[in-house]
């Protein structure tokens, strides 16, 4: 739906909520209250109702074939990688690679990028608020390749400490892998800034870095303009962006990515095969495409696509920081409450509840309907940085309500009174 002039979301949500069935169910007596979307956002019927339809009606193999469902399905998918490269104003479509998700995205980069140009001695900088996704495959890489982890610290705010930026950074850096807003914290990063000063840095040293945003939570509360940011690869999951599971982008500055070698091999990624003479890749961004992709989860992107453009990023991130604010003042009620991050976050807001661990919180509140996350958001470093065992996490969407951020103050608050 495309909302009229002068209208905003909340004035359509009970139509808006219409468009996730799974909303409007109970769990244990109860109206479920989903604040769990940062993990994996609900799909709207949209998304459902083309993957099914593609499925149903027009499946057929990508890549070469000759027949009529061939030839469509191969047509309508390059039309949703020119709809991902729209969507984050990439300046072309040769730049969107399809990959499973964010975490394939990464390794992906690890392995091609990071084999190709980091050697032994170098270094490559990443931050204290890293998801695991964003850290394991470069202490994986690292351990073959024998070069230098560096890491950004984190100041009891939840920001990055950018201060001795210049002492992180020399010639012999030749990544900066970081994340656009935290999946713990909501920091949002000074992503453009950041990258701008690193790439200063590094050059007068005489170096020349290469930058890796992680925009699995960035993806879903603001427009991102890769061409702006300047950054070399950006990635991200289509569940998080109210698309289907198993499904990802990896965008790559199209220079880059021309110099990289594949990753996998197999078919859809050669132009030639010989016993004897060889192989030769096919060009970018097929070449990082090995094998049959997930063709209805592609097309299921493409209507995620299409669904968010309908209402207006403008409109949804206006309405998700309305009720960010409301989940701040609400939850600013429960005594003993501990939050965590800065006071301004984007999309999350995790916590703890006086002496309670996280996980029974979770059990507690899930009794009444109410599903929020809890355990240590695959950001272990960040958990040892605040000295706790894991955390709460609620998380708003487009679909979230007051109401539901009143019962979670709700729950917490019968936390305190049965439980102390």
């Amino acid at each position: 739906m495309s909302l009229p002039v002068k209208q905003t979301l909340a004035d359509h949500m009970a139509q808006i909520r219409q468009d996730f069935p799974v909303l409007a169910q109970e769990i244990n007596g109860h109206p479920l209250v989903y604040l769990d979307s940062a993990a994996s956002a609900q799909k709207p019927r949209q998304v459902v109702e083309q993957e099914s339809q593609f499925t149903l009606h027009h499946y057929a193999a990508v890549h070469r074939g000759i027949h009529t469902l061939s030839a469509e399905a191969t047509a309508r998918m390059e039309r949703v990688r020119q709809q991902a490269a729209d969507f984050i104003h990439a300046a072309s479509a040769e730049e969107i690679v399809f990959v499973k998700g964010t975490t394939e995205a990464i390794n992906l980069i690890a392995n091609s990028f990071g084999r190709k140009f980091i050697q032994p001695g170098d270094n490559i900088v990443i931050t204290g608020m890293e998801h695991h996704a964003n850290i394991v495959p470069w202490f994986m890489l690292a351990e073959t390749l024998n070069f230098e982890i560096r890491v950004i610290p984190v100041n009891t705010e939840g920001e990055l400490v950018l201060t001795d930026l210049a002492t992180l950074i020399d010639s012999r850096t030749r990544l900066l892998s970081f994340t656009h807003i935290s999946n713990v914290l909501g920091t949002l990063n000074p992503v453009q800034s950041l990258i701008q000063q690193a790439r200063e840095i590094s050059q007068q040293c005489g170096g020349n870095l290469a930058v890796l945003v992680d925009g699995a939570q960035g993806i879903t509360h603001q427009i991102v303009d890769v061409q702006t940011l300047d950054c070399d690869f950006y990635v991200f999951s289509g569940h998080k962006l109210y698309g289907p599971t198993g499904i990802g982008i990896l965008y790559g500055k199209k220079a880059l990515l021309e110099q990289l070698p594949p990753w996998e091999g197999g078919g859809a990624m050669i132009a030639e095969v010989s016993l004897t003479h060889g192989i030769t890749y096919a060009g970018v961004p097929w070449r990082f495409e090995a094998g049959t992709p997930n063709i209805s989860g592609i097309i299921g992107l493409g209507a995620a696509f299409d669904y968010l453009n309908q209402l207006g990023l403008d409109n949804i991130f206006a309405y998700e920081a309305e009720m960010m604010a409301y989940a701040n003042q609400r939850l600013a009620e429960v005594d003993g409450l501990q939050l965590y991050g800065p006071s301004t976050r984007e999309g999350v807001i995790a916590f703890n509840l006086g002496h309670h661990h996280a996980y029974d919180v979770g059990s507690f509140l899930d009794q009444y309907g109410i599903a929020i996350r809890t355990g240590h958001h695959c950001a272990l470093p960040l958990m040892e940085h605040y000295a706790v065992p894991a955390m709460c996490r609620a998380s708003v969407a487009l679909y979230t309500t007051k109401e539901e951020i009143d019962s979670l103050v709700n729950g917490l608050q019968r936390i305190k009174k049965l439980l102390g």
